[in-house]
């Protein structure tokens, strides 16, 4: 079974761009552009999913809760 995770996308001062997984701390990897990013987020995802499931039981993730607001 698949599952979805957000990847947050930031820039970072060398020039890279650095994504991060908010539901699994710790998961980050950076490159140039941003389908060289997403394909690298997939690799780190997969790594940190084994590491994490080897270690025991691992609980589905919730997705992040997003507000708005006006200022």
């Amino acid at each position: 079974m698949k599952r979805e995770y957000t990847v947050v996308v930031e820039p970072g001062d060398d020039g890279y761009l650095i994504g991060s997984v908010p539901n699994l701390p710790g998961c980050f990897s950076q490159a140039k552009t941003v389908e060289e990013l997403l394909e690298r987020m997939k690799e780190a995802i997969s790594i940190y999913l084994e590491e994490v499931e080897s270690s025991g039981p691992f609980a589905a993730a919730t997705p992040p809760t997003t507000y708005k607001v006006a200022v």
